[in-house]
């Protein structure tokens, strides 16, 4: 009998877990590359990101085409807090620069949920924009 191979890790997380996770969600942010951060997000997930609230792999996409058009060499560093069950916490830091040369940070929080397989529902941030 073939048994199938786990892609993420999967709640219920304890700290270790949650952080082999979360690590996996950094490095594919840091490529910047949509479909790649995808891969971790489950069919009908739901996003709100400061004032976006995005439903759907569809719009999350098309989301993540426009942000890494405007955010370029976009990378961010991914801390968490805790994590309980499918849940995580977890402190964000990015930084990016706009198209004219422009440097930014931004500072935020995000809560994320995480179905049975590991694969991203939900996602919430709030977040400060700085420029440096």
């Amino acid at each position: 009998m073939e048994t199938k191979q786990k892609k993420f890790p999967t709640p219920p997380w304890d700290m270790e877990s949650a952080a082999e996770r979360l690590l996996l969600e950094e490095a594919a942010w840091n490529t910047r590359n949509p479909e790649r951060i995808l891969e971790g997000y489950a069919d009908q997930v739901e996003i709100r990101d400061g004032v976006d609230f995005i439903n759907g792999k569809a719009a999350f996409r098309l989301w993540l085409q426009n942000r890494f058009e405007k955010q370029l060499d976009y990378s961010v560093k991914l801390d968490l807090w805790g994590a309980l069950k499918g849940r995580m916490a977890v402190r964000f830091e990015a930084e990016w620069r706009d198209a004219a040369g422009k440097r930014y940070k931004s500072y935020g929080v995000e809560v994320f949920q995480f179905n049975d397989e590991g694969y991203g529902e939900r996602r919430f941030a709030s977040q400060e924009f700085v420029t440096t």
